[in-house]
């Protein structure tokens, strides 16, 4: 009998595990799947030899995530850091280019570059405290105020409907819109300003990481982990209720609060089943990979050497096409990102050959194929795109929900990112990762910190765990 059984084996579900085995306790991780990973999946979708990235693709979150740097990551599998962290490329060829480096990319930005010096500097130099407060609990009081507060106002400079008063250009307004526009949802909103500043400053620090071999390296790396420290992971092993994991003291289930509710069979409190049922789910994506005879030939050079480009259009556009989504359309013009990992990674492609990741957002549940119309913004930045295109393969969001059913109605967050659900993910608590049945614990990003590969919702679920019900502290995570 195991000392903890965990539900997934996905980041959160993993990094849990890891924290868990290594206590000494014993742990086995169930995955429904053949393969682990959840959303960190790499695959050969269409051909032998082109490997995808079926959800997540670019992770500035694994080299900067308290876990993972813990955890050494960066030590255990290799990772390549594209100079140009994002681009977004505009008509006639222009483009807003977010650098490593903070100086060039004020000096790229032109009149703009002083003003988006203003508003980031503070944030990178304050990285270490905004992260320790981004990613923990918001009822929680920070560690760090000062950086929290910094970071509270450049939210408010770009959250509010006065978002355009600190740019003149498009390139600079555009620039920021795109990473802001990650988390489906209308904008300008606080909780997209938040998520785009915290992905905008890491750009300037850690960078935006492509890990070498695709994102499976990254949750490979950590049930390696687990199994060196005498854990079990299982895969084809689907859970349909908490009675099948036996007398185990704790069980953590990497799930969405539906699952949840479901796994509980009538056991949980009728006042937390009721909060978890209110646990709204956003909106979606349409996910499209490519096979590509050559390079995608963007307009502008620079956008080629960035590892992840926004696509859309001017922020006016995309703030258009985020509230046709929010309406329940499919947008004839949707924002799109874009990244394509073979021209940093040969891995992933055969000589010649490239693969691309691509998705746009989409009403939850939709089943439209959206292939054309992300082919055709794509086109729109790069003339000739189409003839480079040697196959696409499409997951529709209905699909998405199939492929792993934490992303109900397609959404990849687990959890629409709102304000509300910020505070109340799944339910307000300064422990939300505790449910009210002893011993069981939720650690998906339908918990604090929400999405992301960070690994820090099942860091805080096995820290509580730990403390809770075995009396013990978090051990050291490092390479042994």
């Amino acid at each position: 009998m195991a000392d903890v059984e965990i539900v997934g084996s996905g980041p959160n579900g993993l990094a849990a595990g890891v924290v868990l085995a290594r206590a000494g306790l014993t742990v086995r991780i169930h995955e429904a799947s053949p393969t682990i990973g959840g959303g960190s999946r790499t695959l050969e979708l269409m051909e032998d030899g082109h490997f995808h990235d079926f959800c997540s693709a670019v992770h500035p979150m694994a080299l900067a995530s308290p876990f993972f740097r813990a955890f050494g990551i960066s030590e255990r599998i290799g990772f390549a850091v594209p100079e140009v962290s994002f681009a977004h490329p505009l008509d006639s060829g222009r483009a807003g280019v977010a650098y490593r480096s903070l100086d060039r990319t004020v000096e790229g930005l032109g009149v703009d570059g002083d003003a988006y010096r203003r508003l980031m500097e503070p944030l990178t130099e304050r990285e270490e405290g905004i992260l320790g407060f981004a990613l923990n609990s918001f009822l929680r009081m920070p560690k760090k105020p000062e950086a929290a507060l910094r970071f509270g106002l450049a939210v408010l400079d770009q959250g509010s409907p006065l978002w355009n008063r600190r740019f003149r250009t498009d390139e600079a307004r555009a620039l920021l819109t795109g990473v802001m526009a990650h988390p489906v949802g209308p904008l300008p909103s606080l909780t997209a300003a938040g998520a785009g500043l915290a992905l905008g400053l890491l750009a300037h620090t850690v960078g935006w990481p492509i890990p070498v071999g695709g994102s499976q390296v990254i949750v490979d790396a950590m049930a390696a982990d687990i199994r060196a420290h005498g854990g079990e992971v299982v895969v084809d092993s689907r859970i349909d209720s908490l009675a099948e994991l036996g007398a185990a003291k704790v069980v953590l289930l990497d799930v969405a609060p539906k699952s949840l509710a479901r796994l509980a069979r009538g056991r949980l409190p009728a006042a937390y089943e009721r909060a978890l049922r209110r646990f709204r789910y956003g909106n979606a994506a349409c996910k499209v990979d490519y096979i590509l005879s050559g390079p995608v030939p963007w307009a502008n050079a620079e956008v080629a050497r960035a590892g992840t480009a926004h696509l859309g259009g001017t922020r006016a556009e995309i703030a258009a096409g985020e509230a046709a989504v929010a309406a329940g359309r499919h947008p004839d013009s949707p924002y799109v990102l874009v990244s394509q990992p073979s021209t940093f990674d040969p891995t992933r492609a055969p000589g010649g050959r490239h693969t691309l990741w691509t998705y746009c957002h989409v009403p939850s549940g939709s089943t439209r194929d959206m292939t054309e119309a992300i082919t055709r913004q794509i086109e729109r930045f790069a003339p000739g795109f189409r003839d480079v295109v040697v196959a696409t393969h499409t997951t529709t969001a209905a699909e998405l929900e199939t492929y792993n059913a934490n992303y109900v109605g397609g959404d990849f967050g687990s959890g629409a990112v709102t304000l509300r659900q910020m505070l109340a993910r799944p339910v307000p608590s300064v422990q939300p990762w505790a449910t009210p049945l002893k011993g069981v614990y939720l650690c998906s990003q339908s918990t604090p910190p929400g999405p992301g590969v960070h690994g820090m919702a099942g860091f805080h679920a096995a820290k509580l765990a730990l403390q809770r019900e075995f009396g013990m502290q978090v051990p050291a995570l490092g390479v042994d």
